[in-house]
């Protein structure tokens, strides 16, 4: 970090639910990641568990009911990020990142909620990373490897997508 940059601080925690060679994504309308796929997830409501806020964010954003399998562990982003009214630089992204099974529900009543424009199964081999968070690139690396960087990864050419 150099004495120029501001950072917004974001904590999350999200599902990784792949089954069948496709990965649950939701496509962001909304915050650094917006006009990419993402990660079902997002910030905890008071008095709520990270598995509490991993299984309610992806009814809210997805529709799918997830099981919890285990915890994958905790990445950390920092990622070139200009908010308006702001004088924030970068948004350091802290994400909790859960295994998580598929349950029930149908992507197609996935709402249109807060940030996330809807749900979809994405086969991870047509999943081009230029389309795909930080949050999304490290689960298609998990799925093939099983492993997560365990070093900060800034984005420091990071652009903003937008949709449409």
């Amino acid at each position: 970090m150099n004495n120029k940059e501001i950072w917004h601080r974001h904590l999350g925690a999200y599902g990784i639910c792949y089954e069948d060679g496709k990965l649950l994504v939701i496509r962001k309308k909304g915050g650094p990641y917006s006009g990419r796929y993402d990660l079902p997830g997002g910030s905890l409501e008071p008095v709520e568990s990270l598995m509490q806020t991993v299984e309610r964010e992806m009814m809210e954003e997805s529709g799918i009911r997830a099981n919890i399998i285990r915890c994958l562990g905790t990445r950390d982003y920092v990622v070139a990020w200009r908010r308006e009214a702001f004088a924030h630089t970068h948004c350091h992204h802290i994400a909790i990142l859960y295994e998580v099974a598929y349950a029930g529900g149908d992507v197609a009543d996935s709402p249109n909620f807060d940030d996330s424009d809807g749900a979809e199964w994405i086969a991870i081999e047509s999943l081009d990373e230029e389309e795909a968070s930080p949050l999304v690139r490290d689960a298609v690396r998990w799925i093939r490897t099983g492993q997560l960087p365990v070093e900060a990864t800034r984005f420091d050419d990071w652009q903003i997508r937008h949709n449409g």
